[in-house]
């Protein structure tokens, strides 16, 4: 598209007076959604959204250069910090960050090995990657609170290939079963069978891969990351009623592991979140007001890292200019998620020693069409 090497221009700049480019089309399975395709009613419905989508294509089409940039310098040997702050800043550019406006929609999830998601490294964290870790990279743009949300993993050991194999397959078996009136248990199950058929051979020994049962894929709302419906990825994973609906957005993640195939919150927390019902509480401390009205206009309900209260603009130039930088803020943290206005999101882990794999895809559930958005050459 005219991109230069590595990526500086704005995708915004890049496709000036041009279309985004469209995400993968499938059509809604189920023999009742076969008129979608040739209805000039649902065609009709579809036109309505014209600026919804073209949100939701920047944001993808920023997420596919941005990822393939930081492919090129994921390497054994860098400091996930480093690699976390590389990968931020090219987001911030390519999305030409504005504060909730644009910018980035969560922390860069970086999570290695039996850590399955929500671990980012905060300040003073050195850790190093290696050549046989498995790391889930997993990053988020938003235009207009409208979120892409798309990950996929990293492995440089080819013994890992089985594990890698089955969790992409899964999520794409998981993105062909919806559609509109798909049934959410019914993705679940077909998800961890197609999970559960690999097995993954380590030192001699043969793991089989099992389908993190309490992660779950999400619908995704305007400045909200988890809507109100998840989608499991496993047998009897929720009520048999759900099902998707027209216009819906949702990420479609599917974790697998040669552990136990569940996760607990363990580890130094890293992510926070505002609650998108967050009660009106009268705060006591001086320090906590200032701190809320900074998440406020830097965040609003979006996610946020510790790492982003540390920088000179605190988690956006636009918004804070050089002045950002939040100092001796943990105490007032703290006290915003005492109060239940702020929700901490710590490391979700399987059993040490074991090896965890993600892969994930935003699509929209179109009157006439399903468009993966976060579909690229690479997943």
């Amino acid at each position: 598209y005219g991109q230069t090497d590595p990526p500086t221009i704005p995708v915004a700049e890049l496709f000036k007076g041009k279309e985004f480019p469209t995400g993968e089309i499938q059509n809604h399975p189920g023999e009742g959604n076969s008129f979608r395709e040739t209805s000039e009613e649902a065609r009709a419905r579809d036109r309505l959204n014209d600026d919804l989508y073209a949100k939701l294509r920047e944001g993808a089409e920023v997420h596919r250069q941005v990822r393939s940039y930081a492919q090129s310098f994921i390497k054994p040997g860098i400091k996930l910090v480093d690699m976390c702050e590389r990968l931020e800043n090219k987001n911030r550019e390519l999305v030409a960050e504005k504060g909730l406006e644009r910018g980035i929609a969560f922390p860069t999830g970086c999570s290695l090995n039996h850590v399955a998601a929500h671990y980012t490294p905060n300040s003073g964290d050195e850790t190093v990657l290696s050549y046989d870790d498995v790391m889930k990279v997993d990053f988020g743009v938003q235009i207009d609170g409208r979120i892409i949300d798309s990950a996929w993993t990293v492995s440089f050991n080819p013994r890992y290939d089985a594990l890698l194999d089955a969790v992409r397959q899964s999520t794409d078996t998981g993105v062909r079963l919806a559609g509109i009136d798909a049934r959410l248990c019914d993705i679940g199950e077909t998800i961890q069978e197609v999970m559960e058929s690999f097995e993954v051979e380590l030192d001699g020994k043969t793991y089989p891969v099992k389908a993190i049962r309490n992660l779950n894929g999400h619908s995704i709302g305007q400045h909200q990351i988890h809507g109100g419906k998840s989608i499991p990825i496993v047998k009897n994973g929720c009520e048999e009623s759900l099902i998707m609906e027209e216009g819906e957005i949702f990420a479609i993640e599917t974790f697998g592991s040669t552990g136990r195939g569940f996760v607990i919150e363990d580890m130094e927390c890293s992510h926070y979140m505002k609650r998108f019902d967050c009660p009106h509480v009268p705060l006591r401390m001086q320090s906590s007001k200032k701190l809320l009205a900074h998440i406020n206009k830097t965040f609003g309900t979006l996610a946020f890292c510790r790492r982003w209260l540390e920088r000179e603009d605190g988690g956006s130039a636009f918004v804070n200019g050089p002045q950002g930088k939040q100092d001796k803020y943990m105490g007032a943290l703290k006290n915003l998620c005492d109060v239940g206005i702020i929700q901490p999101y710590p490391p979700l882990c399987d059993v040490k020693g074991c090896y965890t794999a993600q892969y994930e895809q935003t699509f929209v559930l179109r009157p006439n069409c399903k468009e993966i958005l976060s579909r690229g050459d690479d997943y």
